[in-house]
C-alpha cells in the first residue's frame, strides 16, 4: 500500500474574510456527506480539503472529534494585510459607528507584522458538533504565530488525522444467502456479501502547503450473528473479507446451520446480522496513530422450516 503522510512547510493559503460577525462565520468550508445518514464532520471556516473514495459512502460509525473548534495556519503577514485592506465594507457592517481612522487603526496590527517570519492562524469548527459554533465564537479571530510554533488550541497532525477519520465512510453491503427465500433445519445456509465494491476506503485531509494525512480502512473480516443462541444455530466464520458465494459441491465454511425451526420466533424468522470489520491504518509508520476498526452491521430475516417427510404404505 502506498504510504502517504506529508508535512509540508512552504506555500501560503488563500483565506476567506476574517472579520465575519459572530453567528455568520463565512469563509471556506470542507464537507463530508453521505447518503441518508450524516457523516461525522462538517467543517466551517476551514482551509482543510477532504478527498478520497471514503467520502460519501453508505455508512459512518459516528466517530466524533475530540475538539469542536481549533486554530488553523493562515496567511503570511503580507497576504493577511492585503486581505484585510479589502474588507472595509464588511468591517463597517460589523462596526456601524466606526470611522475610516478607526479602520486604519484596526489594520495597524497587520501592518506591523509585514516582513516578519511567521503567519496568522485563524479559527475553524465542526458544525456537526453542537458546541462547534459557540467554541468557534470564543476563539480570537486571528493569532500571530512565529515559525515552527503552534498556538494553544492550534490544530495538530493528530487532530488532522482525526478529521479524516471522522469523515471516513464505508459501503453498506447486501446479505446474500443460499438457500435464499427459506432455509431448513440442519441445512447449511451459505452467507456472503454483495455491493462492497472496492475493499479499501480512504480519506485524505489536507491543509494546503502545510500538512496532509491519509487514513485508510481495509475490509478484512465479517462476523455473523445468527439471531439466536448456540443451541439453535451453528455458525461457520471462515469467511474471508466478504464470505463465499454458494458453489455446488463446495466446502461449507461461511454461514449458519440452524438446528431448530424459527416458527416460535417473532414474525417466524431469525434475524441474521452480518458485521463487516474494516481495520484502519494511518499511512505513515513513523506516526503512531491508532484507531479502532470501522464496524458496520446489516440484517436479513431468515425463515427456517422443518423438513417434512411423507411415508406411504406399499400395496
Amino acid at each position: 500500500m502506498t504510504r502517504l503522510l506529508s508535512v509540508l512547510l512552504s506555500g501560503a493559503l488563500a483565506l476567506a474574510p476574517l472579520t465575519a460577525p459572530p453567528g455568520d462565520p463565512g469563509g471556506a468550508d470542507g464537507e463530508a456527506w453521505q447518503s441518508g445518514r450524516k457523516a461525522g464532520v462538517t467543517l466551517r471556516n476551514s482551509q482543510i480539503i477532504l478527498r478520497g473514495n471514503g467520502l460519501g459512502g453508505a455508512r459512518s460509525d459516528g466517530y466524533q472529534l475530540k475538539r469542536p473548534c481549533w486554530y488553523e495556519p493562515g496567511p503570511d503577514a503580507g497576504s493577511m494585510l492585503d486581505t484585510q485592506e479589502d474588507l472595509f465594507a464588511r468591517w463597517k457592517q460589523a462596526n456601524p459607528d466606526g470611522t475610516e481612522e478607526e479602520f486604519q487603526e484596526f489594520l495597524r496590527q497587520f501592518r506591523e507584522r509585514v516582513g516578519q517570519d511567521g503567519r496568522w492562524w485563524v479559527p475553524a469548527y465542526n458544525e456537526d458538533d453542537p458546541d462547534g459554533l459557540s467554541c468557534w465564537g470564543a476563539l480570537d479571530p486571528f493569532v500571530w504565530v512565529p515559525p515552527g510554533e503552534t498556538p494553544p488550541a492550534g490544530i495538530t497532525l493528530q487532530e488532522l488525522a482525526d478529521i479524516a477519520r471522522a469523515a471516513l465512510t464505508v459501503p453498506e453491503p447486501r446479505i446474500e444467502l443460499n438457500p435464499d427465500a427459506k432455509s431448513y433445519v440442519n441445512l447449511p445456509t451459505w452467507v456472503w456479501l454483495a455491493g462492497i465494491g472496492e475493499p479499501t476506503r480512504s480519506v485524505t485531509a489536507t491543509i494546503p502547503g502545510i500538512m496532509s494525512v491519509t487514513v485508510t480502512a481495509t475490509l478484512e473480516d465479517i462476523q455473523i450473528d445468527p439471531g439466536t443462541t448456540a443451541d439453535r444455530a451453528e455458525v461457520k466464520e471462515d469467511c474471508g473479507a466478504t464470505g463465499h458465494p454458494y458453489r455446488r459441491g463446495g466446502q461449507f465454511t461461511c454461514g449458519v446451520r440452524y438446528l431448530r425451526a424459527s416458527v416460535d420466533q417473532p414474525r417466524d424468522v431469525y434475524v441474521l446480522t452480518v458485521t463487516t470489520v474494516w481495520p484502519i491504518e494511518v499511512e505513515d509508520d513513523i506516526v503512531p496513530f491508532a484507531y479502532d476498526p470501522v464496524e458496520v452491521g446489516v440484517t436479513r430475516d431468515v425463515p427456517v422450516g422443518e423438513v417434512q417427510t411423507t411415508v406411504r404404505r406399499s400395496e
